[in-house]
């Protein structure tokens, strides 16, 4: 998919429209939600590789750091964004990029990428909030430097599964296992936001590597916001409003039968993810979970061979 740009369509006189991904401007389609201040939107000094708008780079330092959010939230689809993180020794700092809704039992998908110092390897945190609840962590190391390029980090969301992607790699995946008692995200419109902000209590070793605020500020540069997905352009984000949105759904390719299923690459990724870089697991941690969540057996594949 190329870049995006949020183009409207009315629906039945609805309050919704769907989105195509089509090259725009960082401000079509974010606003700056704290620290204005500290955001910046370079431009090519060369061949013109891109223009202002393109790139949006959020900084942080030792008196605040900043974040962005979309104009509108999205109900099911295929959304994602290319991100550079913080260079050299970047400890305490967490960049983080996620979706949320906004109800009181809130649902949530996140990537948190933990800084580390000079040397050691960032960590990315992933978690799944449905109704509230979280406590759903899992870290992984990364398998490449991600302050040396940019790197496609995405979300494939719809009425069977939930697919957390690195590049083309599926690293995670939720199941909607409502069946077994547990919340599905399936009706709450969720909004794309992305910050850069101070965690040094924990974010680090546990809190035991400060951050060093000699080396400030702290910078993380985002492009190229891709999304297939249906926008709820509605105040409230009433229930009802996104009828139309299961109606996309349930017509565009992230709603079919292929898309609902692992294919054996995905399988085959998740099981590389797991036996080779995965570092923390909520679903194997025994002191936190006396009885294992009834989901962790159906988000790790068990059933097919893998190459190694």
């Amino acid at each position: 998919m190329g870049k995006m740009k949020v183009a409207a369509f009315f629906l039945c006189f609805t309050s919704l429209f769907v989105s195509f991904a089509q090259a725009s401007k960082f401000w079509e389609d974010f606003y700056v939600n704290f620290g204005d201040w500290k955001v910046e939107y370079p431009v090519s000094t060369s061949s013109g590789d891109y223009k202002v708008g393109d790139i949006v780079n959020l900084a942080l330092d030792n008196t605040t750091g900043s974040g962005f959010r979309s104009k509108y939230p999205f109900l099911y689809g295929h959304i994602g964004m290319k991100l550079k993180l913080v260079g050299g020794n970047s400890a305490g700092t967490v960049t983080s990029y996620y979706l949320a809704s906004t109800y009181k039992k809130w649902c949530e998908l996140d990537f948190e990428f933990l800084g580390n110092v000079s040397g050691e390897p960032y960590i990315l945190q992933t978690n799944v909030f449905a109704e509230g609840k979280g406590d759903r962590e899992q870290r992984i190391y990364l398998w490449f430097d991600p302050t040396e390029d940019y790197h496609y980090y995405g979300i494939l969301w719809n009425q069977n599964l939930i697919l957390f992607m690195v590049d083309d790699v599926v690293i995670r995946v939720f199941h909607n296992s409502k069946d077994l008692g547990v919340p599905y995200l399936e009706y709450q419109p969720m909004y794309v936001y992305s910050s850069i902000w101070n965690g040094e209590l924990w974010a680090t070793r546990g809190g035991a590597e400060k951050t060093d605020w000699t080396l400030q500020p702290f910078i993380a540069s985002y492009k190229d916001f891709d999304v297939d997905s249906c926008a709820v352009h509605s105040h409230g984000e009433n229930q009802d409003d996104s009828h139309e949105c299961y109606k996309k759904l349930y017509s565009s390719w992230y709603g079919q039968a292929d898309a609902g299923q692992l294919t054996q690459k995905q399988v085959d990724d998740l099981k590389r993810i797991q036996y080779n870089y995965v570092i923390y697991d909520y679903c194997t941690d025994a002191e936190r979970f006396e009885v294992t969540p009834p989901e962790c057996a159906r988000n790790w594949p068990q059933s097919f061979p893998v190459q190694m």
